[in-house]
């Protein structure tokens, strides 16, 4: 565990360097532009002036994607591409940031597509890549205690939160840590990162308004009565990140032992796979958890310029899609493939996420943000 400790301060020292470096999808202008490509990054020895340079706003949990040297080297050998990559927020891309010069979005949510149109963009093509389901991590002592209560139970694929409109509602009557058997301060609360400007603190929003509303989607004329309990459940959360990295790396640094956080599950995977000596420290520590129902991340690619769409083209390569999932987590976006998750050798991952509910609808989730942006 030694060595783990090691490793996690690296992580979050890393992580914190590239908050500074690459902007945190925080809204702030400091340090935002990260470009990816040329010959040192992967470009496979195709000169620049033979790439066409695609401009576009991403979602910072696609970060080390992007800088994957063999990535690069699909993007530029095969489809002549290169790209020019701004990070920022999944939600605040597609509200408000300038797109002047930019060919494409690629937020972490398809119901961005629709804010997207809703504030008057228009968009030559878009189309999911790839998916990740929302999940909880924790570490195990917190997981044991959530199965001795039977909101937590153990299947043969992994960890189920089987009764997830009751762990919210302990949450939201901020019952005490040792309700459940835990000497921690405080109460049961969980962790996540801002609905207003982070897709995965979006995601979550939604789907506790889901939850809330007797696990029936949320739509314009539900959305109402479930605002003031939306707002008084997340005001009670505190402090929100504003990135989905940020959030994670704090839960690998400080966290494990005594927090619950929502996050992706490709960011464990990934993790994983980046650390392999120490792979067995990591899942000794780290629990993920998958709520009955979740939502799909999914990520869409907003083609704004034809360089929009031949990434688009580019991006649904199968060799890519491969990549990304053997490397990064990430499950695919093309109809009828299917990966297997032994492959990554990360225990405990769900072969298939069969238990899925919709987001609330554009318009619902629109008057969502709002309320939340008035918690701020």
């Amino acid at each position: 565990m030694r060595r783990f400790s090691r490793l996690v301060r690296c992580f979050s020292v890393a992580s914190a360097a590239c908050g500074l470096l690459c902007g945190s999808g925080c809204g702030d202008n400091h340090g935002r532009f990260w470009r990816s490509g040329g010959a040192a990054s992967g470009t496979g020895g195709v000169p620049d002036r033979d790439l066409t340079i695609v401009s576009l706003f991403v979602g910072g949990e696609k970060m080390e994607l992007l800088g994957n040297p063999a990535f690069l080297e699909i993007l530029a050998r095969k489809h002549g591409l290169k790209l020019d990559a701004v990070k920022a927020g999944s939600v605040e891309m597609v509200r408000g940031l300038p797109l002047h010069g930019k060919d494409a979005l690629w937020p972490s949510n398809d119901i961005a597509v629709d804010f997207f149109k809703m504030h008057g963009g228009t968009a030559k093509k878009s189309d999911i890549i790839f998916n990740s389901p929302i999940v909880i991590y924790t570490g195990w002592k917190i997981t044991e205690a959530l199965i001795r209560q039977g909101l937590v139970e153990k299947r043969d694929e992994g960890y189920y939160i089987v009764r997830f409109p009751e762990l919210l509602q302990m949450i939201k009557d901020e019952k005490p840590w040792q309700d459940i058997g835990l000497p921690f301060y405080g109460s049961i609360t969980i962790r996540c990162t801002d609905p207003t400007r982070s897709n995965s603190g979006n995601m979550f929003a939604g789907l506790v308004a889901n939850m809330l509303n007797g696990g029936k989607v949320v739509n314009e004329h539900t959305v109402g009565p479930l605002l003031p309990q939306l707002r008084l459940f997340f005001d009670r959360l505190g402090m929100m990140e504003h990135s989905s990295g940020d959030i994670f790396s704090k839960f690998i640094s400080t966290g494990i032992n005594n927090s619950i956080v929502v996050g992706y599950e490709n960011q464990l995977v990934e993790f994983v796979l980046a650390n392999p000596r120490n792979r067995n420290d990591i899942l000794n520590s780290v629990c993920i958890l998958y709520p009955l129902p979740t939502v799909w991340s999914s990520h869409p690619v907003i083609a704004l310029t034809d360089k929009g769409e031949r990434l688009i083209e580019a991006l649904n390569d199968g060799e890519i899609q491969d990549l990304a999932w053997r490397m990064h987590g990430f499950r695919t976006g093309l109809m009828g493939v299917t990966q297997d998750p032994s492959a990554l050798g990360v225990p405990n991952m769900a072969s298939s996420i069969d238990s899925v509910i919709p987001l609330p609808t554009a318009a619902a989730m629109v008057r969502i943000v709002e309320t939340l942006s008035q918690s701020q």
